[in-house]
């Protein structure tokens, strides 16, 4: 994949804000790199959280916000009121479909349980060779390195491949990351790495 390919960048983040400063400025570099560069942010849908932070900035920068919603949060009002598009869909598992059908590529902020859902959804797609878009982690204030670890850790137990040991770029820059993204793939190409009893 190679730049010209990428037009618009999935982003996964808290619908809270968290307990740093530090995650909701890096929510608005990101969305301020986004417009900037005139790649489409495709996201969730939310005015809260780091989510609302990530749309607001790309909005504010003259870019495109495409969100996309369930249904059932109607009632709770977290649609963002202004963005350029919204998407409503009927499930979660909708949303992750149409999120990933809509977008480049991909960026996980800090989040919660469902920020890693969203995230390692896509890696176990391209693990299985449904997609090849690149995928990355803004690591805010090394908000990620515990998860870096634990994936080395199902590496060295025989769980994943090593030559999938890291299938995300990794960045605390929004631009560097990116950068990265936009350069190609991030997942390496392997002819069959369901082989000998391996599984997920």
């Amino acid at each position: 994949m190679s730049e010209a390919n990428v037009r618009s960048v999935c982003v996964f983040c808290g619908s809270r804000s968290g307990t740093r400063a530090e995650y909701g400025e890096a929510a608005t570099k990101l969305g301020t790199a986004l417009a900037r560069r005139g790649l489409t942010l495709v996201y969730g849908g939310a005015s809260v959280g780091l989510m609302g932070t990530v749309a607001d900035a790309v909005l504010a920068g003259g870019g495109r916000a495409v969100g996309v919603l369930p249904h059932f949060m109607d009632a709770k009002e977290l649609a963002h009121p202004r963005l350029t598009q919204l998407h409503r869909v009927d499930s979660m598992h909708a949303r992750k479909a149409r999120m990933a059908e809509l977008a480049d590529a991909f960026i996980a902020l800090p989040g919660g349980f469902g920020t890693l859902d969203e995230l390692f959804e896509i890696v176990t797609w391209a693990q299985l060779g449904l997609h090849r878009k690149p995928m990355g982690l803004l690591d805010v204030e090394g908000f990620f390195q515990p998860l870096l670890a634990m994936v080395q850790r199902m590496v060295e137990a025989g769980f994943v491949p090593q030559t999938q040991a890291l299938p995300f770029a990794v960045e605390p820059s929004p631009d560097a990351l990116l950068d990265r993204l936009l350069a190609g793939p991030t997942m390496p190409v392997t002819a069959k790495w369901l082989k000998d009893g391996q599984q997920t």
